[in-house]
């Protein structure tokens, strides 16, 4: 990681409304209750309460992300932009007539405001999970945090007022650092105001004028038809974002519209070979990530490495389905504990088909046994009885190898059959089977022979062998 320059990314509050996990739901909340009372504050006229809420948005350099060139400085949110925001949300016709509903909006209707500013703005409304979230994976990849760091100011959707205090965050080159989930982050925002305007907007000015007869714009064919062409449309009108404002000011439902239709769409997370491009770092070894796992020697003394190079190979492999790994999550006030727990975001493939066929899988469990003996039913009764309808039902178990395969899956088809859970059993034959997946998914073009089944192009968030096992549990 970067400590010093910044990675041209945002983070998207788009992208953060289509979580579903507690944490993207108290996010959700803070934006929610952040961006309301400001507009609130601007359509009654109260510039203090306006003043207070948007100055105390800083500059967040802990996170490096965004356009700054050489070292982190900051993207400009300082006490001046906040002013010139409130100002311009003070005499916007779009606030005022309600057209601006979300943070995002904005993006469409202020100038100067785009997605650094968006995120900008963000990353200051979400401090508090952000910070929650760099301490969950600091224990996860053992980075160390210094106490008594100033937080900055964190905000209260409760009280509807900023917080001040101190906390543990890691410290790099001297300055506090905020770990940001590459699942909100993206390189520009979900709702575009590019592809608006040339799939919402101009086709609705076109047919506008096709159907006045006195429009100059118009063109007839020589089949009879009227036609007007987008590039006299851009010159009419205009395509700046004053222009774009003001004639969907005139045609508020086109905007609404395309607001319905985005939110209707699951952003798409960028993949490790996007991050990889803009972060200047290489992409996860696979291989190499998957030789740790089978080479560590079994037993309980190296329990330990086995359980962190499991993680450290699934995390990889899993993402952009899973994420936020957590270590030793405890449940029942602390009485049991979870080896590793995931958050199931996916959009497609295998973790999205368990959600698609109420699958309680809102968060994924993994359980590590680096056992030199076979693994029987109480490690899988210890799993199972991790799951609930809440956290989820669905888990996978590794281990080094089976004395007898076939029958400690058929104990996973009971589990599953007795109404207690799903569990797909994983040895290290079959991380590697998962391994060769990915990377035939990764390495094929369009080029090579089409595979059996599916009869689709591979892609890395379908495993097979992940479908195969659970079609297993369920015939």
């Amino acid at each position: 990681m970067d400590t010093v320059n910044d990675i041209r990314v945002y983070i998207d509050p788009s992208t953060i409304r289509h979580l579903t996990d507690d944490w993207g739901q108290e996010c959700i909340i803070m934006i929610t209750t952040f961006f309301d009372s400001v507009l609130q504050a601007v359509q009654m006229g109260d510039k203090k309460r306006a003043n207070y809420l948007l100055g105390n948005l800083g500059e967040p350099n802990e996170t490096h992300l965004g356009i700054s060139r050489g070292k982190s400085a900051g993207r400009g949110f300082g006490k001046q932009m906040s002013v010139e925001f409130a100002a311009k949300l003070a005499t916007s016709q779009a606030a005022k007539t309600g057209l601006i509903e979300d943070l995002e909006d904005t993006s469409f209707f202020l100038e100067r405001v785009d997605k650094d500013i968006i995120s900008d703005i963000t990353t200051n409304i979400i401090r508090g999970p952000l910070i929650s979230y760099t301490q969950q994976m600091a224990g996860v990849f053992g980075i160390p945090l210094e106490e008594g760091v100033a937080s900055g100011a964190v905000w209260n959707p409760r009280s509807l007022e900023w917080e001040q205090g101190f906390t543990e965050l890691p410290i790099a080159d001297g300055d506090k650092l905020l770990l940001v989930p590459k699942v909100i982050v993206r390189r520009d925002l979900h709702l575009s105001r590019g592809e608006y305007y040339r799939n919402h907007l101009a086709p609705t000015l076109q047919s506008e004028e096709e159907a006045n007869p006195g429009s100059k714009l118009v063109r007839v064919l020589k089949d009879g038809r009227r036609k007007v062409y987008k590039g006299d449309i851009e010159k009419e009108y205009g395509s700046s974002k004053s222009d774009v404002a003001r004639e969907t000011l005139k045609r508020p439902s086109v905007y609404a519209n395309y607001r319905r239709t985005k939110k209707s769409v699951h952003p798409t997370p960028m993949s490790h070979t996007e991050i990889s491009e803009v972060s200047n770092t290489p992409p996860p070894d696979y291989k190499a990530l998957l030789q740790a796992v089978v080479a560590t020697p079994t037993g309980k003394a190296e329990a330990g490495n086995y359980h962190a190079r499991v993680e450290a190979l699934l995390t990889a492999l899993l993402y952009p389905s899973l994420s936020m790994p957590e270590i030793e999550e405890e449940i029942h006030e602390g009485r049991k504990r979870i080896d590793i727990s995931y958050t199931n975001n996916a959009i497609n493939g295998f973790f999205r088909f368990l959600t698609r066929h109420k699958i309680p899988s809102k968060y994924v469990f993994v359980e590590c046994k680096n056992y030199g003996k076979e693994v029987t039913n109480p490690e899988l009764d210890q799993l199972s009885s991790r799951f609930s309808p809440l956290r989820g039902q669905f888990g996978i178990l590794t281990c080094r190898s089976f004395e007898d395969k076939e029958r400690f899956l058929n104990r996973c088809r009971d589990t599953a059959l007795d109404h207690r859970g799903f569990v797909i059993a994983l040895d290290d034959g079959d991380l590697s089977s998962l391994v060769a997946d990915v990377l035939h998914a990764i390495n094929w073009k369009p080029s090579d022979p089409p595979p059996k089944e599916p009869e689709v192009p591979p892609r890395i968030h379908d495993y097979p062998l992940l479908h195969r096992r659970f079609k297993a549990l369920v015939s």
